[in-house]
């Protein structure tokens, strides 16, 4: 998926069970939620960029979205891969058109190509875009001055291995296009995120991310309780934040790559539902949602 360039550590129809619709009488953040859609998209199976199977979870998120009254948007793109030219679609999800500004909010929905063997992706990356839906969900009233936009990004996994060209096809596409027609202006934050729904949740500090966004996630936490989530381990992580911060987007990156005992469940066909959690969906919107507001104030 991606790699530490310091080290870590020491460091479709729906089945009726994962079907269940999420309680649209509450806006309030609720992990089991979030929960729903992740199996929603484990039901789907192996998910790889331009498979069958990534069409029909991207109809599934499309869908839900515009319930929330979302217009989606398809960026449909040709990326070269090892394997040759593969379509890719990302997702973009907004009712506002950004004049004023954006805080953009974001999450891939791949999974990695793990040729004979089943990887469903509960954690990586059906947590994140589970929980992306459920804000989307809670946010879809805001009448905030910066809009809020939901990024579901298609080709984070590399192919073959992780590379400046094999890897974040859809986020190197967008970030390069926004930048080429002046979108990327109008961001004044990016939040990502990826591998959240760990029983064990602990999010590493990564220091590529923007330093005034990681210093509000981290204070922030501490101010509401929440700082159980977060790992004292600062690093370097690659992920779909970086061709946004080069195109000039502050973005901050909310990951857990300390997956299992020493990493173990970590692109393996291990990472399914019985893995990962409610309580750590919970606690990680409940984070996103307690720093949103101190974006929306601070003069940009």
């Amino acid at each position: 998926m991606r790699t530490l360039i310091a080290p870590l550590f020491a460091v479709a129809i729906l089945s009726n069970a994962c079907a269940q619709s999420p309680r649209a009488d509450a806006k309030l953040l609720i992990g089991e939620n979030a929960m729903n859609y992740v199996r929603a998209q484990v039901e789907f199976g192996p998910r790889p960029a331009g498979s069958e199977p990534l069409e029909k979870c991207r109809g599934y998120l499309t869908r839900q979205l515009q319930s929330f009254g979302y217009t989606v948007e398809q960026d449909a793109f040709d990326a070269a891969t090892p394997y040759g030219s593969r379509r890719m679609v990302n997702l973009i999800a907004r009712k506002g058109n950004g004049g004023k500004g954006v805080i953009a909010l974001a999450s891939h929905f791949d999974t990695k190509l793990m040729e004979g063997k089943r990887f469903v992706g509960a954690n990586d990356g059906g947590s994140s875009t589970g929980l992306l839906l459920e804000l989307a969900r809670v946010l879809s009233t805001s009448k905030e001055a910066l809009d809020y936009w939901f990024l579901f990004l298609d080709g984070e996994e590399a192919f073959v291995e992780w590379s400046n060209f094999d890897s974040t096809y859809g986020s190197r596409h967008l970030a390069q296009r926004w930048k080429t027609d002046g979108t990327a202006g109008k961001i004044k934050a990016l939040i990502l995120l990826d591998m959240i729904g760990d029983s064990n949740l602990d999010i590493l500090k990564d220091s590529h991310s923007t330093r005034w966004l990681s210093d509000l996630i981290w204070g922030t936490a501490a101010k509401s309780g929440l700082s159980d989530i977060l790992s004292p381990v600062q690093t370097y992580i690659e992920d779909d934040h970086v061709p946004f911060l080069d195109a000039g987007i502050a973005c901050v990156d909310l990951i857990d790559l300390n997956y299992g005992p020493d990493n173990s469940y970590w692109h393996t066909e291990a990472d399914t539902l019985d893995k990962i959690s409610a309580e750590s969906l919970d606690k990680t919107g409940k984070l996103v949602l307690a720093v949103l507001p101190l974006i929306q104030k601070k003069n940009f």
